[in-house]
């Protein structure tokens, strides 16, 4: 079984001068969704925005956008536009994805929920790699470079990667998909909608999104929660390389799930079940088994972590792994967006919004580093991404995340992350100054609000997004009784 995992990571501002956007036209003609996205009280329509904000009356580029408008006219205070991670995440579902995971009323009466997808995204001018099954199934995260010649390998292979995006029917907004590029989008999303200010939710990327629209924006911006936190860089290098100290984190919390279940056959203890990771590992590298090699088996660890309720299905597959036989399958996805789009439109952003080193002697120094120091995972964080290889230049330079602006910014975060762990966060807090608190819930897993059961920090963010009080200090959530 191969499975996709996504993540769900500067310089200075811009020296250009952007033309401000002009005054809105007509709103988005609302009506029903995709039969794929549909859900009850959404609804979807398009607008228009310029594929390069610096020539806002150019060529325009269609964004897919939803709404689940409030029904309480009385308790509503605007608007909501919404993130689920990415970058490459379609977010035009996410509104009613949040009414699954139980968004409190409260919430949904004080604004209508925006979902979009960004640009290069889904329904949003699409873009693509012309990437192969094999290049798609490798996914957003490197792989782990189990010596030199792995990181060597994977050099050819994302500079091959950037050659096609280079090549590709969409290389002309190679330029313009950029983090930068979405915020600017969000601005015209709310001029659209007739609004004097914007609030936002943003999980995983979606925080780098939602700070580099604050800092671009602040006095267009009203409520800011930023959930499970990258480094203001977005993911760049630094972002990257705490994938490994992440799992290290985090995967205490399994070794002890398993452990506990003697059943899966793991070890009785959790220092057993960590030398079953690195058995297991090894052993795969060596002999794949019913398609697992060593990396999917660890990039499959990595990903099954960022929620409890994987654990389970996580420890069946490394029993069946461990005896040879066919691991269980995940249903398939049914969401709109492509595997390719997906993992296309990543590159495009990530690679715009960084600078990322060119030489390939340096990444095999990290690896080198990172391997010794985080042996579970670092060779993977670590490894060349095909952003070395970059073909073009972003039409603007990456924002710098700042604290200039109102306080009015909201983090949440978890003590044991393992995509945006919580030394990432810190930054980001540092980054945002006065403008931000922080509000970190002992527990493990990536998404804090909805998503995990630490009832102080969920009420800490509903209470900030419906009455806009939020802690005078950062506060620190101690971990819920099981």
């Amino acid at each position: 079984m191969r499975r996709a995992l996504t993540i769900v990571v500067a310089a200075a501002t811009a020296a250009v001068v952007l033309a401000p956007p002009g005054l809105a036209r007509t709103g988005p003609k609302w009506g029903e969704c995709p039969a794929d996205v549909a859900k009850p009280g959404l609804r979807c329509g398009t607008i228009d925005v310029p594929l390069d904000h610096r020539n806002p009356d150019g060529e325009q580029i269609q964004l897919a956008i939803s709404r689940l408008a409030s029904k309480n006219p009385d308790k509503r205070r605007g608007v909501l536009l919404t993130n689920p991670g990415g970058p490459g995440g379609s977010g035009l579902d996410f509104p009613g994805g949040l009414v699954d995971l139980k968004l409190p009323q409260s919430v949904l009466d004080s604004y209508d929920v925006i979902g979009f997808d960004p640009r290069g995204v889904g329904r949003s001018a699409p873009v693509t790699c012309d990437l192969t099954t094999e290049q798609q199934y490798r996914g957003n995260i490197p792989p782990f470079a189990r010596d030199a010649s792995d990181v060597v390998t994977h050099a050819r292979n994302s500079k091959t990667v950037a050659e096609q995006c280079a090549k590709s029917k969409t290389a002309n907004m190679l330029p313009y998909v950029s983090t930068a590029a979405t915020a600017r989008d969000m601005d015209r999303i709310r001029e659209a909608l007739h609004e004097d200010k914007l609030s936002f939710l943003g999980y995983s990327y979606g925080t780098h999104l939602g700070a580099v629209y604050t800092t671009l924006f602040p006095d267009r911006s009203d409520r800011i929660v930023l959930d499970s936190n990258l480094v203001p860089g977005g993911l760049d290098r630094t972002g990257s390389r705490l994938f490994g100290p992440g799992l290290e984190k985090r995967f205490p919390d399994f070794a002890e799930f398993a452990a506990a279940r003697p059943e899966y056959g793991l070890g009785t203890t959790p220092e057993a079940v960590t030398a079953k990771y690195f058995d297991l590992a090894g052993r795969l590298d060596k002999t794949p088994v019913q398609g697992y090699d060593g990396n999917l088996f660890r990039l499959a660890t990595f990903g099954s972590l960022y929620r409890d309720s994987r654990m389970p299905e996580l420890a069946a597959i490394w029993h069946a792994l461990d005896t040879n036989q066919p691991p269980p399958t995940s249903a398939a996805s049914d969401a709109p967006q492509s595997l390719e789009n997906k993992v296309a439109s990543h590159l495009y952003a990530i690679c715009n919004d960084s600078r990322w080193p060119r030489s390939v002697s340096s990444y095999l120094h990290d690896v080198s580093v990172d391997r010794k120091r985080f042996p579970m995972f670092g060779a993977a964080g670590a490894n060349i991404r095909p952003c070395a290889f970059w073909r073009s230049e972003p039409a603007e330079r990456p924002v710098r995340v700042g604290d200039k602006g109102p306080a009015n910014v909201l983090l949440a975060q978890n003590t044991r992350d393992p995509a945006t762990p919580l030394a990432g966060a810190e930054q980001m807090r540092r980054a945002l100054g006065d403008r931000a608190r922080m509000v970190t819930a002992d527990q493990g897993g990536h998404g804090v609000y909805l998503i995990g059961a630490n009832k102080c920090a969920n009420d800490t963010v509903t209470a900030f997004l419906t009455t806009g009080e939020r802690p005078e200090d950062d506060r620190v959530c101690v971990a819920e009784p099981a």
